[in-house]
């Protein structure tokens, strides 16, 4: 698998029903479809995740403890997801959907300074903070067609789920260039960078970068 120059790995396209694209010491990425049906097993989860919704869809957790509890999803959600809590879970409604989980797996590290470029302080018409906590700080961006994001920079080892189709033009520090492309869904990995981009697809951009505090 060719990698891109900005990234540390590149993940696979997620699987139809359920996959890892990948799995390291930092984090853990699964993507699953969740399908109409009666409730699972009682399970849970032993790390934080967050849920990243990629298509519109209902469900229904129903916890051991305190019940059932509800959730209608469009695409694009994002939601913080404690560890622990046995329950079941229902797809509710007769249409699936996708999630892409990312599970963290340490707990929070030191306090983070974030960079003088840290592109939330130098363009925040484009780039957005979903949610933060000690664990993860989760960005999403949106560009239209044409425009040219300035130069910045991304510090923290971080999670890129891509919920458009994208094509971009993305300028190193050091004025080397890659043209990464690819189809909404997909999920990458990387590390730290300096770059700027531009979108170059002609159709407006949004990706979800899900930073991890925990190196």
């Amino acid at each position: 698998m060719k990698l891109l120059p900005f990234l540390l790995f590149a993940a696979m396209q997620p699987a139809p029903n359920h996959a890892v694209p990948f799995d390291t010491d930092l984090v853990r990425v699964v993507t699953v479809t969740e399908k109409p049906g009666p409730p699972g097993k009682l399970h849970k989860h032993d790390v934080n995740r967050v849920m990243i919704y990629l298509d519109a869809g209902q469900m229904r957790l129903n916890f051991k403890d305190t019940g059932p509890k509800d959730l209608n999803v469009t695409p694009g959600t994002v939601r913080w997801d404690p560890a622990g809590g046995l329950h079941t879970s229902q797809t509710l409604g007769s249409k699936s959907f996708r999630i892409i989980e990312v599970e963290i797996k340490k707990p929070h590290g030191s306090p983070v300074q974030f960079p003088a470029l840290d592109p939330v302080r130098i363009d925040p018409k484009h780039y957005k903070v979903e949610l933060e906590n000690d664990q993860v700080r989760v960005i999403r961006a949106k560009f239209e067609a044409g425009y040219q994001a300035p130069m910045h920079e991304h510090t923290l080892p971080r999670v890129a789920v891509y919920l458009t189709d994208y094509q971009l033009k993305v300028t190193g520090a050091d004025g080397k260039v890659a043209t990464p492309h690819g189809p909404a869904g997909q999920a990458l990995l990387g590390g730290p960078s300096k770059h700027s981009e531009l979108n170059t697809s002609g159709r407006p951009f949004e990706v979800l970068v899900v930073e991890l505090k925990t190196r």
